[in-house]
């Protein structure tokens, strides 16, 4: 396993060279932020009129339409939604320049191939380990969230050690080699990131989270004494794993707490429930699931679209929102 820091980081891999940001969303703008404050020169692509465009200005970053933007760029990261990705690149394909470096954050469209990159160009992927206003933030306080590295492709003609190095520094760029840089695959990254949204960090929690809400209130307890238990407290919970595992989780809950977790836990994530991650995690490697969804994103998301709407108009959206407002901090401490 090999950790990147900032010491590994080659400083002139990006020296005075101009890196095209497309997408302003969540990544790109602390992407391109990070990077401008690092010192890089930084040019966004955006739609011009739009709305990204105008805060991207008002940030004091240089913008451009993305055809536009990547002329002479030495690395183009490609920051817009997943299913975007394959018209943007076919969009600004002719004007990359050759042997430039194409970056994504995330895998999704080199390992199921839906974009396929000119066989002069680096590809490069540097994948931040959290949502793009933590990227902010932790850089803006002195500290870095974690990022894994992986190249796809060497371009004809450029020398082998130029895309990692690139890589490298953009990720030192946003911050990452502080938190530490892992090497990885594309196909690693993509198969674990999915994973892990789908069975433990979104639908596994969430729909656990939604479970144990409802089985309290159908027994008749308070809808806000259930939100408290099942959602509103699971930050406590989490923040404890992050910082010290197992271990420190064990070492601040109560005898009460540690007991009822390993004796009742096991009860509610069985080997059925294991067997089904297993199932889940074979339909990420085998493309079924991508193949979902990009027909779903052809057909117009209508699916999509009606769980979406049926999720955030369960009882504990309404329940959530009214306390909360009573703590205004919460959405003040973003």
């Amino acid at each position: 396993m090999r950790i990147f820091s900032g010491k590994d980081v080659d400083a002139k891999a990006l020296r005075g060279a101009t890196i095209a940001i497309l997408g302003y969303g969540s990544q790109g703008r602390a992407h391109a932020l990070n990077l401008k404050d690092s010192g890089h020169k930084v040019v966004v692509g955006l739609r011009r009129g739009g709305a990204s465009w105008q805060k991207a200005k008002k940030d004091g970053l240089a913008v451009a339409e993305p055809a536009d933007a990547v002329k002479g760029a030495a690395l183009v990261a490609l920051l817009t939604p997943d299913l975007t990705q394959a018209a943007l690149y076919r969009a600004i394909k002719a004007n990359l320049a050759k042997g430039a470096t194409l970056l994504f954050a995330h895998g999704f469209n080199i390992h199921f191939r839906t974009i396929k990159p000119r066989k002069d160009l680096d590809v490069v992927l540097i994948a931040p380990k959290g949502p793009g206003d933590l990227v902010r933030r932790q850089f803006q306080q002195g500290r870095g969230v974690p990022c894994l590295i992986a190249v796809a492709q060497n371009g004809v003609g450029n020398p082998k050690k130029k895309a990692k190095s690139q890589a490298l520094a953009y990720a030192h760029g946003i911050g990452g080699t502080r938190g530490g840089v892992l090497e990885t695959t594309f196909e690693e990254e993509t198969v674990t990131d999915l994973f892990g949204e789908q069975v433990v960090l979104c639908g596994g929690a969430t729909e656990l989270v939604v479970k144990g809400f409802e089985v309290l209130v159908e027994a008749g307890y308070k809808p806000e004494a259930a939100y408290y238990e099942c959602l509103h407290e699971l930050k406590l919970i989490v923040d404890l794993l992050q910082e010290g595992g197992l271990a420190k989780m064990h070492q601040f809950i109560s005898e009460t707490a540690k007991y009822g977790d390993l004796t009742r836990g096991p009860r509610i994530v069985t080997r059925r429930t294991k067997a089904e991650m297993r199932r889940i995690l074979k339909e990420i490697q085998n493309g079924k699931f991508a193949r979902q969804w990009i027909r779903e994103t052809k057909s117009g998301k209508k699916k999509y679209t009606k769980l979406l709407n049926k999720d955030l108009k369960h009882p504990i959206e309404k329940v959530g929102r009214a306390l909360r407002a009573r703590m205004p901090w919460l959405e003040q401490g973003r």
